[in-house]
């Protein structure tokens, strides 16, 4: 699976799946532009600083990857977090703006203005969530803005009909990573027992799954691709060892 010569934005690229895909693409041969807020942790051939729920640090982060990158072939949205496992009444203003702002907004407004960089034959590819597809208790907020990312990507589909460009959903179930050390405001306990008694997914998993789509023929689009853990039947379901 090459991307030999091919060009890459990837956000929330200090951690996690971002981290881990800018990983597989620069080893199939593409070059990357990497962004997050945690610059000191990107390692890209274009490490830049990056906001998305800030939309001049968007329009600096396009332009100047787009320019150093000489052009566009794939964009990876893959910044994203969730905040708290609360029932809905317990959500807070603050938390529904910033997990809406990052998750939905600035996937968005990440698209819209790489897509004007994106040169024919490219590639769109949205880390979604199961979450966005089966519904789990004290999740409303996380649940709804994955529920937004799949729905804008197939209405993204539908307006991109016609044009060389492929437009791909890989939706994870549970990887261990940093994101639920952030959903539980840094509590390490309650943080490592979402992952105990279970071998979850890892980020490289994930990034393959990006890796596979990327690298079809050019006349194949893989709209989605949905992967769990094998203990993990749905959202909110994990068969835990005793």
């Amino acid at each position: 699976m090459t991307l030999d010569g091919k060009t890459a934005i990837v956000t929330g690229a200090s951690s996690g799946i971002g981290a881990a895909t800018v990983r597989a693409l620069r080893a199939a041969g593409a070059r990357v532009a990497a962004g997050a807020r945690r610059t000191d942790r990107l390692d890209a051939d274009v490490p830049l600083a990056l906001d998305v729920t800030d939309p001049a640090s968007c329009e600096r982060f396009v332009s100047e990857a787009a320019e150093r990158l000489g052009g566009l072939d794939v964009l990876v949205n893959a910044a994203g977090l969730a905040l708290g496992r609360d029932p809905f009444w317990d959500s807070t203003e603050e938390d529904e703006r910033i997990v809406l702002e990052t998750n939905v907004n600035g996937l968005i407004r990440m698209t819209r203005l790489c897509l004007a960089h994106l040169r024919d034959g490219g590639h769109i590819v949205n880390i979604g969530s199961v979450a966005g597809r089966q519904a789990y208790e004290q999740g409303s907020l996380y649940v709804a803005s994955k529920f937004a990312v799949r729905g804008f990507t197939y209405a993204l589909r539908e307006d991109l009909l016609g044009r060389p460009i492929r437009l791909t959903t890989v939706d994870p179930g549970l990887v261990e990573t940093d994101f639920s050390r952030v959903r539980l405001r840094g509590d390490e306990e309650q943080a490592a027992a979402v992952y105990r008694g279970v071998e979850a997914m890892t980020p490289d998993d994930i990034a393959e799954c990006v890796l596979f789509a990327l690298t079809r023929p050019p006349h194949v689009n893989v709209d989605e691709l949905v992967v769990k853990a094998l203990a993990q039947s749905s959202g909110g379901r994990i068969l835990r060892s005793e």
